[in-house]
């Protein structure tokens, strides 16, 4: 049985997203959680104060995997255009991962993100933040003409253009048959607007 001194958040979090797969959000309790862990819920309620801080943070801690796994592409030597279009390309996967590898876990997800929508806000505009300095690096190195103050503006248009591969809204269309190709023609639209 676990005791309060190694019960960290992380290891809550890891349990929270266990339960939620298990049984779903709308069945998942703090008391499972508990009993997962083999604590009292109390001893769940130290870390997190309320069932809704606990989904925030499960949901904050599932979308940040995938700020994690672009960075590389943010802080790489690559040029810019290769980067932009290898963090494109990689959150396509992330995505599509997501949505076929664990269905009834994007499924939980998504009811959760629906709940949480600052968190959601948050963690597009840390998106936004990663293609505007993949955008500032080519802009300093003169493969992107995009002007230094409308970086923001231009970061943000490119997640917008890109929307169908990456809002699990339209992940029903990811597997479908033209879907790469879809995806290459608006990224290679994309770069050419960049360099224009």
């Amino acid at each position: 049985m676990a005791t309060t001194e190694t019960l960290t958040a992380e290891r809550i979090l890891e349990a929270t997203e266990e339960v939620l797969r298990r049984y779903g959000p709308a069945k998942a309790t703090v008391v499972d959680v508990a009993r997962a862990l083999g604590v009292s819920h109390g001893s769940v309620y130290r870390h997190f104060r309320t069932k809704a801080a606990l989904r925030e943070s499960v949901t904050e801690r599932w979308l940040g995997r995938t700020i994690e796994a672009l960075r590389p592409y943010v802080d790489g030597a690559e040029p810019a255009d290769e980067r932009l279009t290898g963090w494109l390309t990689a959150l396509f996967a992330l995505k599509r991962e997501k949505a076929g590898g664990d269905p009834e876990l994007m499924a939980t997800f998504q009811v959760l993100i629906g709940e949480n929508s600052a968190v959601v806000d948050r963690h597009e505009e840390h998106l936004v933040e990663q293609i505007a300095r993949i955008l500032e690096d080519g802009r300093s190195a003169g493969v992107f003409t995009t002007p230094e103050a409308d970086l923001p503006a231009t970061a943000r248009a490119v997640f917008l253009a890109t929307d169908r591969f990456h809002n699990p809204a339209h992940s029903a269309e990811w597997s479908a048959p033209g879907s790469e190709a879809a995806f290459d023609a608006v990224v290679a639209l994309v770069q050419r607007a960049l360099k224009a």
